[in-house]
């Protein structure tokens, strides 16, 4: 079997892989600040606007991933998607503030509704289509190294936009920010045209209606039982993720009091994404299923690192720890879950990965994030605004989250072992 990829898949897999994450980093934690930062301290609008974006994505995976096996065609799906992506992006440089200084709510409700839009081009493109033709263009023996590429990704993104982009951000230049990374995007857009091959697939059988809902059927779970422990795998990190990630640029800042943050998270960023690229031989070596523990423990112990570190030393060495270890589980769980999906179905088990992926992980993690937050009292006042500020439970919260992976990964163990 063909296990090797050529330069123009991974060109593919790179600029895509690469350009969605920074488009991603921006809706994930920079619309967070955004938010915080000019128009409302309250965390609960942040847990709402997160919430809300995953229930977007999620809707739009499954009715745009069922679509593209439909057609039988992805390309169209991601060219496009990235450039309406992109456009989406850069309308936010248009937002007017100003003249809604005194309506707080209404203005925190407009970038909610405005990341909504931004969040179903990226899904359509990113989560749906691009998603599954790494499916449809890798097999079982090359995915480990496929994923730990992709994985670390979403570092690579962080590390390109705090380095080259985060200064515009601290000078309270979002206009340029925005345009800078819509366009980026919409660059993703214009080669793909070049780099993505279509893939020879069949057209997809059935109605629509009934393919949008094929994944939530008792039957398709009952006879995909490893699919299903394997995206609760999934879920059950994001989730513990989700716990402190939408807060950590305004945890090191307000917190830690780490104003220069810059070299920080780019030594964090670099030492992360290398131990996770090179955890992929091992990966496809040992198997996803062998690796998926230690790396939980691993991940685990660098969440309770970070509820001790203080010192910017400190923090870099736990930072890496538990980015590096979630990174790892990250890459097994998402090969384990293209390894189990059944053949020609691609397109049809997106919308049900971001279920477990982005809906329930939003829905959950930053709220318990936000609880976490408003427990603990600390605030400070800001042009007669009171903000609250995160603190180091929010990471105690995430392990007694990330605990849970014991239970689906034992199960996985168990069906291996019977098979």
């Amino acid at each position: 079997m063909k296990t090797r990829l050529g330069g123009r898949t991974w060109a593919a897999l790179l600029t895509f892989g690469l350009f969605g994450q920074i488009a991603w980093v921006i809706e994930n934690m920079y619309f967070n600040v955004f938010l915080y930062n000019t128009i409302s301290g309250d965390t609960s609008m942040i847990a709402a606007m997160v919430a809300w974006s995953a229930v977007t994505a999620t809707v739009t995976t499954l009715v745009m991933g069922a679509l593209s096996d439909r057609l039988g065609r992805r390309k169209a799906l991601i060219v496009i998607g990235y450039l309406l992506w992109g456009v989406s992006i850069g309308a936010f440089a248009f937002i007017k503030r100003s003249p809604l200084a005194g309506a707080a709510h209404g203005a925190a409700v407009l970038v909610v509704v405005l990341d909504c839009v931004m969040t179903f081009f990226g899904s359509t493109a990113n989560d749906a289509a691009f998603n599954a033709w790494v499916t449809d263009v890798t097999v079982p023996e090359n995915r480990g190294r496929v994923e730990t590429v992709l994985a670390i990704m979403p570092l690579v993104a962080m590390l390109v936009v705090f380095g080259a982009l985060d200064g515009l951000t601290q000078a309270g230049n979002w206009r340029l920010f925005f345009l800078i990374v819509g366009g980026i995007t919409c660059l993703g857009g214009v080669l793909g045209c070049f780099f993505i091959r279509e893939p020879a697939l069949p057209r997809g059988q059935g109605s629509y209606f009934a393919n949008i809902l094929y994944g939530f059927r008792p039957a398709v779970v009952r006879d995909n039982p490893r699919l299903y422990l394997s995206l609760a795998a999934l879920g059950v990190y994001c989730m513990s993720q989700q716990v402190y990630m939408p807060y950590l640029i305004i945890y090191i800042q307000r917190f830690l009091g780490i104003t220069d943050y810059t070299l920080l998270l780019a030594g964090v960023l670099i030492v992360s994404s290398v131990l996770s690229v090179l955890a992929g031989r091992p990966i496809d070596r040992f198997g996803k299923l062998r690796c998926l523990v230690p790396a939980g423990i691993l991940g685990f112990a660098g969440l309770v690192l970070m509820y001790f570190a203080r010192g910017q030393w400190f923090v870099l060495a736990a930072c890496i720890v538990m980015l590096g270890g979630g990174m790892v589980v990250s890459a097994c769980c998402s090969g384990l879950i293209r390894d189990y999906t059944p053949a020609g179905k691609a397109g049809l088990f997106q919308g049900i990965r971001i279920v477990f992926q982005v809906l329930l992980p939003m829905v959950t993690g930053p709220y318990i994030g936000a609880a976490v937050i408003r427990g603990t009292g600390m605030t400070y006042e800001d042009l007669g605004t009171v903000k609250q500020v995160p603190t180091a439970e929010i990471f105690l919260a995430a392990a007694a989250a990330l605990v849970l992976l014991a239970i689906p990964a034992a199960l996985l163990k168990r069906k291996e072992t019977v098979k």
